[in-house]
């Protein structure tokens, strides 16, 4: 049994259909039965000549998304569906694919689901599966954290059980001062491992904002610990062990970080975390760089599938059909790159000799460190539509494909579009309703001449305008002013944060405050 997420449209246009009709529908309008279709490249030509304008990334992702709507989603597995009352429902697959071409464009691709619970509130989800419901794809698998047995419980009216592999003992590291007691217990050869995510719980934080970082860095300077690798890398479910970085060197003359790194020179993350914990001496200290890490993608740590030096091209072959890849990464005994493999390069090869070998067809491959800038490999990821990713020791460790850009960037995107349009309802209500006059009434005098529509009003002044008994009532809304302003200045306070560079993505359950604004302007002024 698989779990899966099959979205009712952008802002849940299909979803009363769905619920009502007992299916799931997957929209793309304009694109033709696809019974038809028996393998991916089948798929792919379907909706290649669907919207011949388009170009190969998103004919790939839309491909990747049908595939698995149409082949790989199976009678008996699990389906969840996000609503916009931000309530969940969870059904039970009952059918193969349809197409029905009497319905209304959009609403022809379906699959007959039994809908076992509709009314399943987010805040008895816990966080990490709720971060994996909040891809922005239509069609998704829930393949992490053990997502499909904690759906079926979900689905029986009980709370989510949690990750399978959850660190019951981080959660009790409910303060710092219990961090460095459980560090100063422990022996250098048995350090404390934990998630970046339960690291940062200590401190109350989920994200990694700037200051967040800062305070926790020089809480850690202050208790003479350190984290290797560094906890500012990495996604946040990638692991750190955390030291007595200032401790004394043991009888053999090494630090704990030196023992830790495996090798007689620091690696350099140790190197780094070291650094911070002051055990190295840096003549030319330079500036901390700030940069999206092409670590903070989850598939740059994730190992991708891959064949080794001196197997055979049939091996290739079957590896990419089954898993519908278009290439795969070579790799030597060590897991180091020794190249790419791929149906354009089998196929160069074969073209000057039938019986060429994996060797044969092995390219060179687009390899990145995973401590690189990101925006550095955007364009060649876009040109190749992949790069491997590699370790401090050369060793593969993640690929990332054009489609794991396209999700991570919408996601970081959405928060930002979300508060633009808070704003701008804002700024159309207060503008129909309120004369100018009042609007400056909330300005100090000597800014108010600069002011001349709503428009010019930061965020944080809408609170003290509509807190004014005569421009409440002018706005005409039933609803209760005291609710309304408390939501207001959660959404700045929601704002102001976004403002602040962050390498985590914002989570669905803090987004929720945002979403639920929106939502009440659109009731309110639904012409808006």
């Amino acid at each position: 049994m698989r779990a899966w997420v099959v979205r009712a449209g952008e802002n849940g246009e299909r979803e009363e259909a769905a619920l009502g009709q007992g299916v799931l529908l997957a929209g793309w309008l304009g694109l033709g039965d696809l019974t038809h279709t028996v393998s991916r490249d089948d798929l792919r030509a379907a909706v290649a000549a669907a919207y011949p304008d388009e170009g190969p990334y998103a004919v790939g992702n839309w491909t990747g998304q049908l595939y698995r709507f149409v082949h790989e989603i199976q009678p008996g597995d699990l389906v969840v569906l996000p609503l916009k009352s931000l309530l969940v429902a969870i059904g039970r697959v009952a059918g193969a694919y349809e197409y029905r071409s009497e319905t209304a464009d959009g609403m022809r691709h379906v699959r007959r689901v039994d809908w076992l619970v509709t009314d399943i509130d987010r805040q008895s989800i816990q966080s990490d599966l709720l971060d994996s419901m909040g891809s922005l794809l239509t069609v998704f698998e829930l393949s992490r954290f053990g997502a499909a047995e904690r759906v079926a419980t979900l689905a029986e009216g009980k709370p989510d059980p949690g990750r399978p592999d959850a660190d019951e003992f981080a959660a009790t590291l409910t303060e710092p001062a219990k961090l460095h007691e459980e560090v100063r217990r422990r022996s250098a050869d048995e350090p404390l491992t934990l998630s970046i995510r339960d690291f940062l719980a200590i401190w109350g934080v989920q994200r990694r904002y700037p200051a967040d970082t800062a305070l926790i860095k020089d809480d850690l300077e202050a208790r003479g610990l350190v984290t290797v690798p560094p906890f500012t890398e990495g996604t946040l479910d990638s692991r750190i062990a955390v030291l007595a970085g200032g401790a004394e060197p043991d009888p053999t003359g090494s630090s704990a970080v030196t023992r830790l790194s495996g090798t007689a020179g620091l690696s350099v993350e140790a190197q780094s975390a070291a650094q911070a914990a002051g055990l190295l001496q840096d003549e030319e200290t330079e500036a901390e760089t700030v940069a999206y890490r092409v670590s903070n993608l989850d598939s740059a740590n994730r190992m991708p599938e891959c064949v080794r030096v001196g197997d055979s091209t049939s091996t290739a072959m079957t590896i990419m059909v089954l898993r519908g890849y278009s290439q795969l990464p070579v790799l030597d005994a060590d897991g180091r790159l020794r190249g790419v493999v791929s149906w354009e390069s089998i196929g160069r090869a074969r073209m000057a000799d039938p019986g060429a070998g994996l060797e044969a067809a092995t390219v060179r491959g687009q390899e990145a460190d995973r401590s690189d800038d990101l925006l550095d490999w955007v364009g060649t990821i876009q040109q190749f539509g992949f790069v491997v990713v590699r370790d401090h020791d050369h060793r593969v460790c993640g690929l990332v494909t054009a489609s794991d850009l396209t999700v991570q960037f919408g996601t970081r995107v959405r928060p930002f579009v979300l508060v633009e349009e808070i704003e701008q309802r804002l700024r159309q209500v207060v503008d129909r309703c309120i004369p100018l006059d009042r609007i400056r009434a909330v300005v100090p005098r000597g800014r108010a001449s600069e002011v001349l529509s709503a428009a010019n009003l930061t965020f944080g002044a809408y609170k003290h305008l509509l807190r004014v008994p005569e421009n409440w009532a002018a706005l005409g809304w039933a609803i209760d002013q005291e609710y309304f302003l408390a939501a207001l200045e959660e959404c700045r306070n929601f704002r102001n944060d976004l403002m602040h560079f962050s390498p985590d993505p914002v989570t669905e359950d803090q987004l929720l405050p945002a979403q639920g604004l929106l939502e009440l302007l659109r009731s309110l002024d639904p012409q808006g």
